[in-house]
């Protein structure tokens, strides 16, 4: 996101430049162009940054599956040949730490990229902005993204680089990109809300590229049959299109004097949003609070925090924000389908308004609910819901569930707000 010069107190209507961020972020208009390398395309990334989840830490700050997962990039991509030489290399400087978000980026739990890393790159083509996110590593509970990193995590993210990457960036590429907004309001009237629930959006993602894929086959590609049956077994391929799409959509957001959030994140250590309105600023809390539904075999003492930039969905009117599209979520992360169905009445409460293209059929076809107005949750106490992933302390997914944004984040947001711009 790139910061705008703010104008001073007096010079700004708070009402005007909400209206403003959410016609932006509303008609946003995101397409997957492409995919490459994150050192290839990632602003400003270089051979020895590792980048990972929520707002920026210094290397000692980092504690758990977060920092356990920095040490296997770090070795993934042989800027250490041993443990021990990369966390030396953390610490004293010579392998660099990233918020993903300062690269135009977002990172599924502990958000790990490397230079090698494939990522999706999406252009929103309404307002130029570009938005990246690395792939999805494959169903198996131990990932890079949930703080594991061993023989068989290495040879899935080789795998990610050498096969299933180069062709699914093929077939966008033969088709000159592929828009996602269509695809995701589709899957949501099938049942997604694309965050937790990806099964619908993985399946028509896959249907658009299958005529490229084709002629790919007839031309001879390498990889394309094991590459389609990854697709196949993986609901979950579409969420980092999906989180790609939200941040290319949210980047737009930038107005000075908004009180709309235009990110959500959170680390090891708390959670933290930004505001439309006061640039690249993170304002920071403590973690989340969060409920949920563990597999079986786990349980409540071993969920940990380490790191997750997916509420990017939310931010933009999807995931906990369409949660009435996925009643099937309940078997998932618990709850009920009344309470999921509340959940999401409420937060039309904290938005500034429907979404003109994202439409919850339940609510008779109502838009989702969008634009998170800092203001509205101080004043209703409603705190944004996310749909989330839950982690387990030795690393790996152990469940999923609901997580809450802490109240301080938007009082510590406000409150910047109100000294910059006055009373709002």
């Amino acid at each position: 996101m790139v910061n705008a010069t703010l104008p001073s107190s007096g010079e700004i209507c708070v009402d005007a430049a909400n209206d403003e961020a959410f016609r932006r972020l509303d008609t946003a208009d995101p397409w997957v162009v492409d995919v490459a390398p994150a050192g290839a395309v990632l602003p400003g990334y270089h051979d020895r940054l590792v980048l990972t989840s929520g707002a920026p830490m210094p290397w000692h700050a980092y504690t758990g599956g977060q920092r356990e997962a920095l040490i296997g990039g770090a070795l993934f991509e042989g800027l250490a040949g041993t443990r021990d030489e990369a966390i030396r290399a953390f610490a004293a400087g010579d392998i660099e730490i990233g918020s993903c978000h300062d690269y135009g980026a977002v990172g599924s739990l502990a958000g790990i990229y490397t230079a090698s890393m494939p990522v999706f790159v999406v252009e929103n083509r309404s307002h130029g902005n570009i938005g990246y996110c690395n792939f999805y590593e494959g169903k198996e509970p131990r990932r890079l993204n949930y703080g594991c990193y061993d023989a068989g995590v290495h040879e899935r993210l080789l795998h990610v680089n050498t096969t299933l990457a180069p062709v699914v960036g093929e077939a966008i590429r033969r088709l000159g990109g592929v828009a996602l907004k269509p695809v995701i309001a589709r899957a949501l009237r099938m049942g997604d809300e694309v965050h937790s629930r990806n099964a619908a959006a993985s399946v028509l993602f896959t249907r658009e590229i299958l005529p490229a894929v084709l002629d790919m086959v007839a031309d001879g590609v390498p990889g394309v049959r094991e590459t389609m049956l990854h697709l196949a077994e993986n609901d979950y391929f579409f969420l980092r299109l999906s989180m790609a799409a939200a941040k290319a959509s949210a980047d737009a957001m930038v107005v000075p004097g908004s009180t709309l959030v235009s990110a959500m994140a959170f680390s090891c250590r708390g959670f933290a949003i930004k505001l439309a309105g006061l640039g690249d600023r993170w304002f920071e809390g403590p973690p989340p609070i969060h409920e949920g539904k563990l597999f079986a075999g786990h349980t409540e003492d071993e969920i940990t925090w380490m790191g997750g930039e997916s509420p990017i969905t939310e931010t933009v009117g999807l995931g906990g924000f369409a949660q009435a599209c996925a009643p099937s979520l309940q078997d998932y992360q618990g709850g009920s389908p009344e309470v999921m169905i509340e959940r999401n009445r409420q937060m039309y409460r904290i938005v500034h308004g429907d979404n003109g293209h994202y439409r919850i059929p339940l609510f008779e076809f109502r838009g989702t609910p969008t634009g998170i107005d800092a203001r509205k949750v101080l004043a209703t106490n409603v705190l944004p819901v996310m749909d989330v992933g839950l982690a387990g302390r030795d690393g790996g997914q152990i469940g999923a569930g609901i997580i809450r944004a802490p109240r301080a984040c938007f009082e510590a947001a406000m409150a910047a707000h109100h000294a910059r711009f006055g009373a709002s």
